[in-house]
C-alpha cells in the first residue's frame, strides 16, 4: 500500500531508570498515525546489533512497514537516557553518533516522498551533516512538509531552524520552543499568540499549532485563530505526549475533518499518553471517543 505520510528521522530506545521503551518523534508520530490505519513509513536507519534487531522487530508486530529503515554495520542504534522529575516532566540525554545520524537516500526513499501526501520531520535529524543533507534533499521532492521542531538542546542551530520552518507548510512547537524561537529573533514580548502571528510572518507558514500543556492548544490557521482547552489527567511521564499530539493532529488533516474536532482529538490524545508509561501506549478509538466525552 502507498503510504500517505512519510515521517523521516530518528529511531531509538528511551532508557528510563528502570526499563527501555521504543521512541523518537518521527517513529512514535508514525506509530499513533499507523494505529489510526493512516498508511504510514518511517525513514530512518539503525546498527546492525542488539537494539536495531529488538526495533525492528518491535514495529514490525505493530503492522508498521520497515521497508525505508536501513542497517549500519559501523554506527549502533540510537539510544537517549530519560530523566523524569517529580511531575513527570522529562528531560534527555541523547548520545551521538548514532546510526539514524547517518542516513543516507537513494531513489527508492526519494520516490516515496515524493508520491506521498505529507512529509513529516523533526530538527533533532539535523545535528549530523549526513542525515541533515539527506533531509534537504527530500524536502525539495516532498508535497506537503510538516516540520516538528522537537527542540533538544545543543543539537540544534537558530538559522538552520529559521529555514526549515521556511520551508515547511505546518509547524508544531510547544510553548516552551515557540517562545524561545520569537525571543531569538526578536519577536514580541507579547504572549503565545504574538509569538506565532511573528512566526507565521516571518516565514510566512500559514498553518502553525503550538501544544501548551495542561492549558490546551492553540492553532493559527490560514488566519483563522482556534483554541482547545487542556484535559485534567494524572501524569505518569511526558515522554511522546506531543509526538502522540501531532499524529492525531495530522489524522485529522488526512482525513480532512474539521480543524477544530482535530485540535480537540490531538489535546485529548496527548493528554491520554501522558497519563500513561512511555511514548507509545495503546489507545483506541474508543476509548480516545469516550475521554473526550466524559470530559465536555
Amino acid at each position: 500500500m502507498k503510504p500517505t505520510v512519510i515521517c523521516f528521522g530518528e529511531v531509538l530506545w528511551d532508557v528510563f531508570p528502570t526499563h527501555e521503551k521504543i521512541g523518537g518523534a518521527p517513529l512514535n508520530v508514525a506509530l499513533r498515525l499507523n494505529s489510526f490505519n493512516i498508511p504510514t513509513a518511517i525513514a530512518s536507519q539503525v546498527g546492525k546489533d542488539v537494539l536495531g534487531d529488538r526495533l525492528l522487530s518491535f514495529i514490525e508486530k505493530q503492522s508498521l512497514t520497515t521497508s525505508l529503515i536501513q542497517k549500519i554495520a559501523t554506527f549502533p542504534t540510537g539510544e537517549v537516557k530519560v530523566f523524569l522529575d517529580n511531575e513527570g516532566g522529562a528531560s534527555y540525554e541523547i548520545f551521538h553518533p548514532a546510526a539514524w545520524d547517518k542516513i543516507e537516500i537513494d531513489q527508492r526513499v526519494i520516490s516515496k516522498v515524493q508520491t506521498s501526501p505529507f512529509f513529516l520531520f523533526g530538527s533533532l535529524i539535523t545535528r549530523d551533516t549526513v542525515s541533515k543533507e539527506s533531509l534537504m534533499t527530500l524536502l525539495a521532492k516532498a508535497q506537503f512538509k510538516i516540520f516538528d521542531l522537537n527542540l533538544r538542546p545543543p543539537y540544534y542551530d537558530y538559522a538552520l531552524l529559521m529555514d526549515l520552518m521556511t520551508k515547511a507548510d505546518l509547524i508544531k512547537f510547544n510553548e516552551e520552543e515557540l517562545l524561545e524561537i520569537s525571543a531569538h529573533f526578536e519577536g514580541p514580548k507579547g504572549g503565545v499568540k504574538e509569538a506565532l502571528l511573528f512566526i507565521s510572518k516571518k516565514t510566512n507558514t500559514q498553518q502553525l499549532v503550538v501544544t501548551l500543556g495542561a492549558k490546551g492548544a492553540l492553532c493559527y490557521y490560514k488566519g483563522e485563530w482556534l483554541t482547545q482547552k487542556g484535559f485534567l489527567v494524572e501524569v505518569a511521564d511526558t515522554v511522546g505526549a506531543g509526538d502522540s499530539f501531532l499524529a492525531t493532529f495530522v489524522e485529522g488533516l488526512v482525513s480532512q475533518r474539521p480543524l477544530r474536532e482535530s485540535l480537540q482529538r490531538a489535546c485529548a490524545m496527548g493528554a491520554l499518553v501522558a497519563s500513561k508509561e512511555g511514548a507509545n501506549p495503546s489507545v483506541t478509538e474508543k476509548e480516545l471517543l469516550t475521554f473526550i466525552s466524559s470530559a465536555l
